[in-house]
C-alpha cells in the first residue's frame, strides 16, 4: 500500500508535469512575474467557470476577505457576522480593519452558520455577513440573502474550502460557491480543492463599480501609475502560481468527483458505527440533483460521539494514518478574540463539535485499499 498522506499533492502534480514545467519555463525566459499573461488568462478562465463578471486575483485568500471588506466600504466600528466554527482567517481581517466581529453557533449537520443566530445577531450596527463555506458546501444562502435584503446587509462568501461547489437554490436553480453574494473570496493555498504551489486567492464579483474599487485596492490603490485613487495593498497573484491553477482548473470538477467518490466510499464503510457520524449533503443533494456538485470535500469530517476523539487521533497517528481536527478552539475562546459580549451558552453546537470532529485524509489520488485500511483502524478503535 502507498504511503497515506493528508494531500498528496506529489502525486497530483505528475498529472500536469509537462504543462506546468512548460508555462514556469515560458515565464522564466519572458521575466512577466506579476500580472503577466498567465494571470489575465486565468482571471478570464475563472470568470467563466464561475460564471461571474468579475475575478480579480490576489496574493493570498485572507487578503480575498480583507479587500472584499475594504472594496465595500466597511467603517471601523461597523459589525460583521460570521460562523464561530472555522478557521481565524474570517475573523482576523475583520479585526485588522477595526470593524467588530460577531460570532454566531453553526448547524450540527453541516458545519456552516446557522441562520437563526445570525438572524438574533442583527443590530442596527451590522454591515455584513460572512457565511463560511465550510468542508466544501455552501451555508444556506437563500436564507442569508433574504436577511441581506431584509436588513440592507453587504454578504461577503468565504468561498476558500468550496471552490466548485454548486448550491442547489429553492427555485432549483444552481450557482457555484462564491458567486450568489455581493462579494466572494477564496484561497488557492497549495492543500485547496483549487491549490497553487505557494500562496494565491481571488475575489469574485457581478457588481462593476465594486470591481473597479477592488482592482484599485490590490495595487496601491492605483489604477494610473502612480496615482493613488484609493487607499490600497500590495496583493497580486504572481504569474507562476496563476500558470499552475490554469492547468489545474480544466481539471477541477475531475478533482471534485474524486473527492466525492472518496467520501461516498469513507461514508459507506463508516455509516453503521454506532459512534460516528459520516458527513451530510444539504437537502440531500445527491439524491435529488445527479449533476449537482454540492459538496467538494475540501475535508471529510467526521464526529466521533463517544468521548474517544482524542484517542483516535493518536492511534491513527500510531497507525501512520495522518488526520486533523479543524478546529478543536472555537473563535470565541480564542485569546486575541476573547470579547465580554460572548456567552457559553450561545455556542452549544460549536462548543460540542470542537470535542467531536476529526478529519481523514482527502485528496484526488486515494485509493481503495487505503480507505479500507483507514476506515478499518477507525472501526477498531471506536468499537474497542
Amino acid at each position: 500500500m502507498k504511503k497515506i498522506q493528508m494531500v498528496d499533492l506529489g502525486g497530483q502534480y505528475q498529472d500536469i508535469k509537462e504543462q506546468v514545467n512548460a508555462s514556469i519555463s515560458q515565464i522564466m525566459e519572458t521575466s512577466a512575474f506579476v500580472n503577466g499573461p498567465e494571470v489575465h488568462a486565468f482571471q478570464k478562465e475563472l470568470e467563466d467557470y464561475l460564471g461571474v463578471k468579475h475575478v480579480i486575483p490576489c496574493a493570498n485568500g485572507t487578503d480575498a476577505l480583507q479587500i472584499a471588506m475594504m472594496g465595500l466600504g466597511l467603517k471601523p466600528g461597523d459589525e460583521v457576522i460570521t460562523a464561530d466554527f472555522t478557521f481565524a482567517a474570517t475573523v482576523e481581517v475583520i479585526a485588522l480593519l477595526q470593524l467588530t466581529p460577531v460570532l454566531v453557533d453553526v448547524d450540527m449537520d453541516t458545519f456552516n452558520i446557522n441562520v437563526d443566530a445570525v438572524k438574533n445577531a442583527i443590530t442596527p450596527k451590522t454591515k455584513a455577513i460572512v457565511p463560511v463555506h465550510l468542508f466544501g458546501q455552501c451555508a444556506n444562502m437563500d436564507a442569508i440573502l433574504e436577511l441581506a435584503k431584509e436588513h440592507n446587509l453587504f454578504v461577503i462568501e468565504d468561498n476558500a474550502q468550496a471552490i466548485g461547489a454548486q448550491y442547489l437554490s429553492k427555485t432549483g436553480e444552481k450557482y457555484m460557491a462564491g458567486s450568489m453574494g455581493h462579494v466572494g473570496a477564496t484561497s488557492f493555498f497549495p492543500s485547496k480543492n483549487l491549490g497553487c504551489y505557494g500562496d494565491g486567492g481571488a475575489i469574485f464579483t457581478n457588481d462593476d463599480a465594486l470591481a473597479h474599487t477592488i482592482r484599485g485596492i490590490v495595487n496601491h490603490g492605483m489604477y494610473e501609475r502612480y496615482h493613488h485613487d484609493v487607499v490600497g495593498v500590495n496583493s497580486r497573484l504572481d504569474s507562476i502560481q496563476a500558470a499552475v491553477l490554469r492547468a489545474k482548473l480544466p481539471r477541477l470538477d475531475a478533482y471534485c468527483e474524486a473527492r466525492r467518490t472518496a467520501a461516498r466510499k469513507y461514508s459507506e464503510a463508516l455509516k453503521d458505527q454506532k459512534h460516528v457520524i459520516v458527513p451530510v449533503t444539504v437537502n440531500d443533494c445527491e439524491d435529488i440533483c445527479d449533476t449537482c456538485d454540492c459538496h467538494v470535500f475540501h475535508q471529510y469530517t467526521l464526529r466521533i460521539t463517544n468521548g474517544k476523539r482524542d484517542g483516535l487521533v493518536k492511534y491513527l497517528n500510531e497507525n501512520d494514518i495522518p488526520c486533523g481536527v479543524y478546529y478543536p478552539i472555537p473563535l470565541h475562546r480564542q485569546k486575541a478574540y476573547l470579547d465580554d459580549r460572548y456567552n457559553e451558552a450561545d455556542f452549544p453546537v460549536t462548543n460540542q463539535l470542537v470535542q467531536e470532529v476529526i478529519s481523514l485524509p482527502m485528496h484526488t489520488e486515494l485509493d481503495d485499499e487505503q480507505i479500507a485500511f483507514i476506515t478499518d483502524k477507525v472501526i477498531e478503535f471506536v468499537n474497542a
